[in-house]
């Protein structure tokens, strides 16, 4: 084993947990707890979020860590425009995050905390479509990383 082969490997257990994590939030717990009652539904989410955006935190900086590392490994110059094309999603996958961490999660962990679930559902609203935009931009990521690699 190299320290590429580490890198490598941590870099894609950062992804599986981000873009996994997403997937499963978008496609299996958001229809399951659609048939909650909001205050129930809401109160899951905030449960859940409050567990999985510390694991996004952490992928983040495995992503990050490992990626520039093997950037470096191999030169800026001398990588390949997919990695380069990576590098921009990945930047752009975390400022969505940061925006939701910093916007409607606060805003959400606050309404939830007050039982205001009117305002909790609005803040919903905005992580459901900033996760959902960076699911895809996530996806297409992951496409470019194993398809693109000819670019």
């Amino acid at each position: 084993m190299t320290l590429h082969h580490l890198m490598l490997f941590l870099h894609v257990c950062g992804v599986v947990v981000w873009v996994g994590g997403m997937a499963f939030a978008w496609f299996c717990l958001r229809p399951a707890a659609m048939q909650l009652p909001p205050d129930r539904r809401l109160g899951l989410w905030a449960a859940v979020l409050r567990a999985f955006f510390p694991m996004v935190w952490i992928s983040i900086a495995l992503i990050l860590a490992s990626g520039f590392g093997m950037l470096i490994e191999t030169g800026f110059a001398r990588a390949p425009i997919a990695w380069h094309v990576m590098l921009l999603t990945g930047l752009v996958m975390i400022a969505v995050f940061a925006s939701i961490w910093f916007g409607p999660w606060r805003t959400m962990q606050q309404a939830v905390g007050a039982e205001d679930w009117a305002r909790a559902a609005v803040a919903m609203n905005t992580i459901r479509q900033r996760v959902g935009f960076n699911l895809g931009l996530g996806l297409l990521t992951t496409a470019i990383a194993t398809l693109g690699l000819g670019l």
